[in-house]
């Protein structure tokens, strides 16, 4: 590898670092230093949500290592959540759905242990400002030796809901959407030395003639590979997936963009979502359709490397079920929270570190070359070496 590259060869210091959290938002975490724009690089590290492991004769390289599942400790029953409330015929089982149709009214449940409680219940914007009032239900059963107590439901009408979509990522985590003129802030384009790192979103629109479709059509062709040698995209549910956990769920998305990844040749995609690690060989799966019925993923050396990278850590914990046989697009996988670096090297080459959190030294667990798909089209060992 050093002999292909030694005519690009550059210093080693890094020039910059960007930090990526699973909604794509970056922060620079190193210093740039300008050199001859054909051997830029940088570091990519990469923090988002997880994936899983699996095993086949065909497919690629599933990892025995497996994190432990550590279970989280019991709540004690002597915890005030199990309480019976203080005072006679103190409310409990307190329980609220929503009680219309489009959202704009709650039912309210509740249980009184020794007879019928109040028959109304009050409202208000504002805490201990109860200015509105809503009468209910109060019903009972038998079953079998057993009897309820009193059951009490109200339905409060007429509420004011939350119509803003997204609105803690809208006002915690400002992008620069405007400048690439994107109409919404979950999908856009930045560039970043010698890479262009467009941004796309699961969870809007994106079918044909969407703000997102009509932008991403007309933002492909803006990129000029001579300025900015590699393309990189992001987003969050991931279009190949030997999980169990969010299997396929990327699946419409792919069908719609695919074609146009493979045309415009994206060098790598990184996803989260799935809370474990996966990184696939250059495939496509653009010939299918529901006529032909040719829907195995074929090798494409126009088509990105897929990484799964969504084991950042979650409270959900792992997604320790990967598929089996594991198939044939899949390199590498495992179970476990980590993080990776893409260092750009100069604009034919790239290489690609995954390293496992558990190993507490810096350990890598997965690695690869990654050949600019415009510039050196080439194929790559796809082994972790």
């Amino acid at each position: 590898m050093s002999q292909s590259i030694s005519d690009q060869k550059i210093n080693d210091e890094p020039l910059y670092g960007l930090c990526l959290t699973e909604l794509g938002v970056f922060c620079l975490v190193g210093k740039m230093e300008r050199v001859a724009s054909t051997k830029q690089y940088f570091f990519l590290v990469f923090v988002l949500l997880g994936l899983n492991v699996n095993i086949s004769v065909e497919g690629g390289i599933t990892s025995r290592y497996v994190r432990k599942l550590e279970a989280s400790v019991d709540m004690p029953m002597e915890s005030d959540a199990f309480q019976v409330p203080l005072g006679y015929n103190a409310p409990q089982q307190v329980h609220i759905t929503q009680g219309d149709h489009v959202g704009s009214a709650v039912i309210v449940s509740w249980v009184t242990p020794s007879e019928p409680g109040s028959t109304a219940v009050l409202y208000g914007p504002e805490k201990y400002k109860y200015k509105y009032e809503a009468n209910g239900i109060v019903t009972r059963y038998r079953f079998y030796n057993y009897t309820s107590g009193y059951i009490h439901h109200y339905t409060v009408e007429n509420l004011e809901g939350e119509t803003e979509p997204f609105k803690p990522y809208r006002h915690r985590y400002h992008v620069p959407y405007r400048s690439s003129t994107s109409t919404a802030p979950f999908w856009y384009s930045i560039k970043r030395a010698s890479a262009y790192i467009i941004v796309l979103s699961s969870y809007s629109a994106y079918g044909r003639y969407t703000p997102q479709y009509n932008w991403l059509e007309e933002e492909f062709p803006k990129v000029d590979r001579k300025e900015t040698p590699w393309l990189i995209v992001l987003m969050h549910s991931p279009w190949y997936n030997s999980n169990n956990y969010h299997y396929m769920e990327g699946e419409t998305m792919r069908v719609q963009f695919e074609s146009w990844f493979t045309k415009y040749k994206v060098d790598v995609v990184f996803a989260g979502h799935v809370h474990a690690y996966e990184r696939s060989k250059r495939v496509s799966n653009v010939a299918y359709n529901i006529v032909n019925g040719e829907c195995t993923p074929i090798f494409d050396p126009s088509s990105p490397v897929y990484i799964t990278i969504g084991d950042g850590g979650n409270v959900e914990g792992l997604a320790a079920n990967f598929t089996e046989p594991q198939p044939k697009y899949s390199a590498f996988r495992e179970a476990s929270f980590g993080h990776a670096i893409v260092e750009i090297k100069n604009r034919t080459h790239a290489f690609y570190h995954w390293h496992r959190n558990q190993d507490g030294d810096a350990v890598v667990g997965d690695s690869q070359w990654l050949y600019n798909r415009y510039w050196y089209p080439h194929n790559e060992p796809t082994t972790s070496s």
